[in-house]
């Protein structure tokens, strides 16, 4: 991916992620569903893969600092990174609007973290007008090195199954990673059908990572879609939970609500055949607080209050 010697010695392990064939889900949805669990990257969600790239040509052309908004996963991935680089990393959320444990992520991994007074799209225009100054590379996926690396969850996938599948279904949030998945296919030369699914309440919906009321990539997507190389499925808030939930309890993936919004879209978009991909991008253990405690029961020590219980 261009990076020289600096990559190796950044990596934390990045890509090479399972690729689960999903039975129940496929008996529910149709066709041959696949689970890409791209939560199992070194913190937790796809965003390592560009950022390991994006912080390499970063040290590389002597930033001492890299600077992101971020809805969670991009600010404990630039930190991770930055860290392992030797760089500061000026990391801008939304107040109170991010998953405490990627806010923590953050933090523990030494980055200054700012919480802004507005939305996702005032931090990053902050961070944009930030990294204007000397030293600081701006390191969300409007910087083109972090789409170069996230290009690499194609490759792994084609070659995982063996063939091209007929679609790939991932959430659409910023934009940054349908841009890249469409560019690693006609860098492929395949011919894919590609589904995101979006919140259709954007800036406020329950799936954080994908709280994002104007994309940064907006206008590209909008192009890929007049182009007909991307179908856009808006969805409900009660669409997304129902997606989240079932991936869990019929598969055993435990991933962050964002992530099921590319099974979402693929039911939504009536794909009943064929084999499809659906790119999970980020970890439950990200975002631990969506889940409902009401399955978790206190007991008496004896054999009989458990029986009990459990009628």
């Amino acid at each position: 991916m261009g990076v020289t010697a600096v990559r190796p010695r950044l990596s934390l392990g990045e890509g090479s992620t399972p690729l689960v064939q999903a039975r129940r889900l496929s008996r529910t949805l149709g066709g041959d569903v696949h689970l890409k669990c791209d939560g199992l990257n070194p913190t937790g969600s796809f965003k390592d893969r560009g950022m390991v790239v994006a912080v390499g040509r970063a040290a590389e052309a002597g930033a001492r600092a890299v600077v992101c908004a971020s809805t969670g996963n991009t600010a404990a991935s630039a930190a991770a990174y930055a860290a392992r680089a030797g760089l500061d990393a000026v990391v801008l959320t939304p107040k109170g609007a991010i998953a405490t444990a990627k806010r923590l992520q953050a933090i523990a991994a030494g980055a200054r973290v700012l919480e802004v007074r507005g939305t996702f799209d005032d931090a990053l225009r902050l961070c944009r007008e930030l990294a204007q100054e000397a030293g600081y590379v701006l390191v969300n996926s409007l910087n083109p090195d972090r789409i170069e690396g996230q290009k690499s969850v194609v490759a792994e996938v084609l070659e995982q199954l063996g063939d091209a599948p007929d679609a790939i279904a991932l959430p659409f949030g910023g934009g940054g990673n349908v841009t890249a998945v469409v560019a690693a296919l006609d860098e492929a030369r395949v011919s894919v059908r590609v589904i995101v699914g979006e919140a259709a309440e954007r800036g406020t919906t329950w799936a954080s990572a994908i709280r994002i009321a104007e994309p940064a990539h907006g206008e590209h997507v909008a192009a890929l879609v007049a182009a007909g190389r991307v179908e856009v499925v808006a969805l409900s808030e009660e669409q997304l939970r129902s997606a989240w939930r079932r991936i869990a309890t019929a598969e055993g993936v435990f991933c962050e609500p964002a992530s099921a919004a590319g099974p979402a879209a693929l039911e939504q978009a009536g794909v009943r055949d064929g084999t499809s991909v659906c790119i999970l991008t980020g970890h439950g253990l990200k975002d631990a607080a969506a889940v409902d405690e009401a399955g978790s029961q206190a007991v008496e020590p004896s054999l009989d209050a458990v029986l009990e219980a459990l009628a």
